[in-house]
């Protein structure tokens, strides 16, 4: 199936990319960026990119195999109490420490 019209790119090319980087490299973070570059293109209009989007993380090797020892678990920063983004405290900016004298 066609994902990219613009570029050509089908779903076949953007899972035989993640396989390659995915072979190369287990602990590359795979982008869409670096899917493009590996095939030798660049994104256009970004219409297909849901789509891409869909198709990468759907690939059998997309994601990174966790280095954690079996049965232990990588704590969700999400969860712990405090923390919203990205594991800074929700006070991280300026305007809501109060104002700066």
């Amino acid at each position: 199936m066609i994902v990219c019209h613009c570029q050509a790119i089908s779903d076949h090319d953007i899972r035989a990319a993640v396989d390659w980087m995915r072979a190369s490299d287990p602990d590359t973070i795979i982008t869409p960026g670096k899917i493009y570059h590996a095939l030798g293109k660049r994104a256009d209009c970004g219409g297909c990119m849901p789509l891409f989007l869909d198709t990468m993380r759907q690939s059998a090797n997309f994601g990174v195999v966790s280095a954690a020892a079996p049965g232990q678990q990588i704590p969700n920063l999400r969860s712990v109490k405090g923390m919203s983004h990205e594991g800074r405290p929700k006070s991280h900016r300026i305007s809501q420490r109060g104002s700066a004298v």
